[in-house]
């Protein structure tokens, strides 16, 4: 009896693993902007160690007004002055239920960092970031 339940377990514990991973948000995403709807980035979500991760890995508009590469100049710590292009902006994001959570996500306009969770609903990446009680929800589209 004690078998059939652990094999039981074990079945369950293995098939939420298949779920989750056939759901998984791993590929490049086009960032989408709120209020004009137009593409402004693309970002690689990756997988590390167990974790989620995402690269800006493009901009629409890369360079500044003077033709420079445009920076995180808001940034703190390691990312300040560094080009927005490669600059990791989801990190740590963990399998929970349906969705990932317990990581950050970087706005590289303003330099800030949010609590960070995602999630796939119709094809589209769902990407929420938390101050407190208060959130905001972007869309994200399949990349290339």
């Amino acid at each position: 009896m004690k078998q059939l339940i652990l094999t039981m377990g074990m079945s369950c514990i293995f098939c939420s693993g298949v779920v989750l991973a056939a759901d998984s948000p791993v590929g490049r995403w086009k960032t989408v902007d709120d209020k004009t709807g137009e593409v402004k980035s693309e970002v690689q979500i990756y997988e590390q160690g167990g974790k989620l991760f995402g690269k800006i890995t493009a901009l629409t508009d890369p360079n500044d007004k003077q033709g420079k590469p445009r920076i995180c100049s808001e940034c703190k710590g390691a990312d300040k002055d560094k080009p927005i292009v490669g600059l990791v902006i989801v990190k740590d994001l963990s399998p929970s239920k349906d969705r990932y959570k317990g990581g950050t996500i970087l706005d590289p306009e303003d330099g800030k960092v949010y609590k960070a969770e995602l999630w796939k609903e119709d094809g589209k990446l769902k990407v929420r970031g938390y101050i407190g009680f208060f959130y905001k929800t972007q869309t994200w589209a399949k990349g290339n």
